[in-house]
């Protein structure tokens, strides 16, 4: 076992080959803490109004030990680093992510490189501590170990005070399977790259709790989106079934969402873990999971027998009205799903019905025509696309087959290159290690990605300094030309667009912060960020 670990090292490299790595540094991580104005830790000096403030539109103005210079508004406080990098150099601070409120009375050093920050209702310390990506990716699995677990699946997390950790609740979601499969996914690398036990016994933890929602539902081969026990909270939305012993509830409906999610997850597992008895749970698991689509047509079928909403594969469905729009994209997926379980089983019937699929029903092609049949962009159909990908580039190695999967995801980088997504960037590199990727620019959104991921409001579109898309996003909701930091628009996973400007819920949840690792201990693991 130990030979195959070092085996999977191997293809790691020969795949990035040619891609240059970035030497990774500590940056200057944003840590608030709030404060009454009367608290006696708050420094005098900023406990009143600034007494002379600058002219034009702002209130008051101070230069912290690094040699920012910080100035207060009515609508924030500005961060103005000449010497920092040109997407660092004008930060802006809003909202409560940063401030009690956003009527700026003063400002004053806090004898490093943060600032104390007088407001109208209160003050905030806004601490900048310096931070390797590392230190910053423990921090980030320390809040899913306290606030997110439930039963190994990464949950989510409602406040029921706002803004008040203390006071989380978990909730099961649609996508539980999903985002623990993406959490996993990142602790089986961070074990590849650093042999930390803690890192495989959390990959192990969350796979099984993902391993498990394929055996809750009682129907071979179907995954519930989630679960819960008796007693359990859960809000009154989707279709829930219990289980004949009364010991589980668990939701139905599941989408691709979830099985792009999963087999990502089983095809990194496979590739790195130690464990024979858990990898032939996998394949045991991998074989129920693909035999049920492929003996109902290319569907995923509910306990009603009919296909769920979302798990739809079939050339039926891509020939319909509703369908046709998500055919590249649902062919990419049905290929990925059947090439991983034909390399994690070795059944030869799986590479047989790849095949058929790929080049009788001609789905390879229908891989490729994105640009043609596209109507909207769809980000979460972005994080599918992306996913699904990663597993037939690793293992395709036809030419014929390798060629048309890179102008499919060539037709997906045309919109994924602007918005610097640190884990698509990695995932393209393995089609194109000397293609146009800003792999300095994923490390940025790396480092601007919030310590605090509580989904506080946040709103951009009073700003004057951002350039308003006319084009509303699928949602409606407004969206900038240029890409904003991550720390400084709303908290979303990657499924999110990264050029809205509003959004957020007051404080009413927490993200987990599963985003962050994976990209990072990918990039670890294939030697391109190095500590």
């Amino acid at each position: 076992m130990r030979g195959f670990l070092v085996a999977a090292g191997l293809a790691a490299t020969c795949v990035y080959a040619h891609a240059e790595p970035i030497r990774l540094h500590a940056y200057p991580q944003k840590i608030r803490t709030f404060y009454d104005t009367n608290d006696s830790r708050t420094p005098d000096r900023v406990k009143q109004a600034a007494e002379r403030p600058p002219t034009g539109n702002f209130t008051c103005a101070a230069v912290a030990g690094d040699g920012a210079r910080w100035l207060g508004t009515h609508a924030g406080v500005i961060r103005e680093d000449p010497t920092a990098d040109p997407a660092d150099r004008h930060q802006f601070l809003a909202g409560r992510r940063y401030l009690p409120d956003d009527d700026v009375r003063n400002v004053a050093p806090d004898g490093s490189y943060g600032m104390w920050v007088r407001t109208r209702t209160g003050v905030s310390h806004i601490e900048l501590r310096l931070m390797t990506l590392k230190q910053k990716a423990a921090y980030f699995e320390e809040r899913i170990r306290e606030r997110h677990d439930r039963y190994g699946l990464v949950a989510s997390s409602i406040l029921r005070v706002r803004g008040d950790l203390g006071t989380n609740q978990l909730d099961p979601s649609d996508n539980d399977g999903l985002w623990t499969a993406i959490y996993s996914a990142s602790q089986y690398f961070r074990y590849a790259a650093t042999r930390s036990p803690e890192a495989l016994s959390n990959a192990r933890k969350s796979i099984e709790a993902v391993l498990f929602l394929e055996q809750v539902t009682g129907r071979p081969g179907f995954p519930a989106r989630s679960y819960i026990r008796r007693g359990d909270y859960r809000e009154s939305d989707g279709v829930w079934h219990w289980t004949p012993d009364g010991r589980y509830e668990w939701k139905a409906d599941t989408s691709s969402d979830e099985i792009v999610g999963h087999f990502f997850l089983y095809a990194v597992a496979w590739d790195l873990l130690t464990d024979s008895e858990l990898r032939q749970r996998i394949r045991a698991t991998v074989t129920r999971i693909t035999d049920h689509i492929l003996e109902h047509g290319y569907n995923l079928t509910d306990v009603t027998g009919r296909p769920t909403t979302w798990g739809r594969w079939s050339r039926a469905y891509f020939e319909s009205e509703s369908g046709i729009t998500d055919s590249p994209l649902n062919a990419l997926e049905l290929l990925s799903i059947v090439k991983t379980a034909a390399h994690i089983t070795g059944d030869a019937k799986y590479e047989a019905e790849y095949h058929k699929a790929a080049f009788d029903l001609k789905y390879l092609e229908q891989t490729t025509r994105l640009r043609e049949l596209t109507r909207e962009i769809n980000y979460s159909d972005e994080e599918l696309a992306m996913l699904s990908f990663y597993p037939v580039f690793l293992y395709e190695h036809d030419p014929r087959c390798r060629d048309a999967y890179r102008r499919a995801i060539d037709a997906w980088w045309q919109n994924i290159q602007p918005e610097k997504n640190p884990l698509w960037s990695l995932i393209y590199l393995q089609s194109r290690p000397t293609g146009p990727v800003d792999l300095a620019g994923a490390v940025w959104t790396l480092n601007r990605i919030p310590m605090d991921t509580i989904e506080w409001t946040v709103r951009n579109s009073r700003r004057r300094d951002i350039a308003i898309d006319n084009r509303r996003g699928r949602f409606g909701e407004v969206q900038s030309t240029t890409l904003l930091p991550p720390d400084e628009r709303p908290v979303m996973k990657w499924n999110g667009n990264p050029f809205q400007i509003d959004g957020g819920n007051s404080g009413r949840t927490e993200d987990d912060g599963a985003f962050f690792l994976l990209p990072y201990w990918m990039g670890r693991y294939y030697g391109l960020l190095l500590e």
